[in-house]
């Protein structure tokens, strides 16, 4: 076994002069600076008066399930000899709020649509998605269950 370190570096952007002085007195904007990379600029959740055009945690969250599974399934693809042509997921994550105010995610369902040649086995094409929570780094560390509803298209 070995250990391994991510980094990020977030920067809140949401200052407007007063800093936190009062709950009303700042935005909840922040930017994902990590060195080398492309900056991405986040905001809270809109249900709770975030920028709707702007990426928040829950977003970030579900992404980063759903392309670990992509990632993992077009590399179990390869192994197992079926020949990916395109891969898109609309993951839906469903999340629940207390009165207090704590929220969390209680189920993910990636919902992959999965382009592969005429011809393909598409039981053994769907069988490896039950190996992907085994390896998956991201569902291997998220506490709510992670479902699918994986759709074939056949090409050719």
């Amino acid at each position: 076994m070995s250990e391994h370190d991510y980094t990020a570096r977030v920067v809140w952007t949401g200052n407007r002069g007063p800093g936190t002085e009062s709950y009303l007195a700042y935005d909840r904007t922040w930017n994902v600076e990590t060195p080398g990379k492309p900056v991405i600029h986040c905001s809270n959740d809109p249900l709770l008066g975030g920028d709707p055009t702007l990426h928040n945690p829950e977003d970030m969250l579900i992404a980063a399930l759903s392309a670990c599974h992509m990632l993992w399934y077009l590399h179990l693809a390869s192994d197992a000899g079926i020949a990916v042509q395109a891969y898109r997921d609309d993951p839906l994550a469903m999340g629940e709020t207390e009165a207090s105010g704590a929220s969390r995610f209680l189920r993910a369902t990636l919902r992959p649509e999965i382009t592969v040649p005429a011809g393909t086995d598409l039981e053994a094409a769907d069988a490896i998605h039950h190996e992907i929570g085994k390896v998956c780094f991201i569902a291997r560390s998220v506490n709510f269950p992670v479902t699918y509803e994986a759709r074939y298209v056949m090409q050719g």
